[in-house]
C-alpha cells in the first residue's frame, strides 16, 4: 500500500519526467497555481476527481501512478502498444534486445 510519503514522491517523480512547475500542473488541471505544490509539501491531499485529473494530465492511468517499480509508465504502455502488432521472430529479437540492454 502506498503511503501519503510515497504517493507525494511518485507525483514529484512523475511531474519531473513530463518537464513541468508544480505551478504549471496545477493550472492545467484547473486548479489555483499552489495547488501541486501543496500536495507536495503535504499540506493538501488530492480528491479522487482531482487524482484522475492529474492522471490525465501525466497521461497515465491511476493503476501506472501506484506502480512505483515502472519509472515511465507512459512509454511502457507505448511500448506494449507496438508490440501488440509483431510477430513471434520480431518479439523474440526484441526480448534478446531487451535482456541484454538489462545486463548493462
Amino acid at each position: 500500500m502506498m503511503e501519503r510519503e510515497d504517493f507525494i514522491n511518485r507525483l514529484v517523480q512523475l511531474r519531473m519526467k513530463k518537464g513541468v512547475s508544480a505551478r504549471e500542473m496545477s493550472l492545467s488541471i484547473g486548479q489555483s497555481a499552489g495547488y501541486i505544490n501543496n500536495i507536495e509539501r503535504s499540506v493538501n491531499y488530492p480528491s479522487m476527481q482531482v487524482f484522475f485529473y492529474i492522471c490525465d494530465y501525466l497521461k497515465i492511468t491511476p493503476q501506472q501512478f501506484f506502480d512505483e517499480d515502472t519509472e515511465h509508465p507512459a512509454m511502457v504502455d507505448e511500448f506494449v502498444e507496438v508490440i501488440k502488432g509483431l510477430n513471434q521472430e520480431q518479439l523474440e529479437h526484441l526480448l534478446a534486445i531487451a535482456r541484454a540492454l538489462q545486463r548493462k
